[in-house]
């Protein structure tokens, strides 16, 4: 399909695997079926994965699904299992009408607040989509600022709205893959376990080696540990 758009970080792009996965994962039987309002044609989904992590980009997703082409499974990423979030992933890209896939960068979280960053990446990725969206349904209780088009912003959307279920998977299918490739580049913090979460493991490991490059510098556990650096 010459209309889907994406975009991820060079090297270990959220692209997806190269055998057929037409058919949902089986074990999602068990998911309850989400209710959700009627979409207008031509509705967007969009969510984030990783705003609350000490290291790492995050990472926003719009998708535009084809009302004739339905996928089973679909909802909140953080109720699915990886198996089930890595089929989901190609049967969304390639079935999707349009999809665009926004990675904001830990110097620029630093530079906007977690906040502004998070909508910013929304409002990227909304306008990055082509075919361009009608309308938007945004997971959470703000709506970015600058859309092109109408937007509704829907506390659990994720679970609620299809569209809002596929953007949440890719996004958090995509800054997974991304976390491992930087779990490469920096190794000793435990970045493919924990995905950059202020676990007990990462905290322990940002004591004993201090932040890398790819740590939120405005994130209080950081800065203490930048701090203690600078006196020891």
């Amino acid at each position: 399909m010459g209309h889907r758009k994406t975009r991820a970080m060079a090297g270990n792009p959220p692209l997806p695997r190269d055998h057929d996965t037409r058919r949902a994962p089986q074990d999602t039987a068990t998911i309850p079926t989400p209710t959700h309002p009627a979409p207008v044609p031509g509705t967007a989904g969009v969510d984030e994965a990783g705003r609350g992590p000490l290291a790492g980009p995050l990472v926003v997703a719009a998708v535009i699904l084809d009302p004739q082409r339905p996928i089973d499974g679909l909802g909140d990423s953080k109720r699915l299992s990886e198996a089930q979030r890595e089929a989901l992933f190609p049967l969304i890209v390639e079935w999707a009408v349009a999809y665009r896939i926004e990675i904001v960068a830990a110097e620029e979280i630093d530079r906007l607040n977690i906040f502004r960053a998070t909508l910013e990446g929304m409002r990227r990725a909304v306008a990055g989509l082509s075919p361009a969206a009608a309308h938007a349904l945004i997971d959470g209780n703000r709506v970015p600022p600058g859309l092109p088009c109408p937007a509704e912003a829907i506390v659990g959307g994720d679970a609620r709205v299809p569209a809002i279920g596929a953007a949440s998977i890719l996004a958090k299918v995509a800054r997974d893959r991304l976390m491992l490739a930087l779990d490469d580049e920096y190794p000793g913090y435990g970045f493919a376990r924990h995905k950059g979460y202020p676990t007990p493991e990462h905290l322990a490991c940002l004591d004993a080696l201090g932040p890398c490059p790819a740590h939120r510098r405005s994130f209080a556990p950081v800065k203490r540990a930048m701090a203690r650096g600078l006196f020891d």
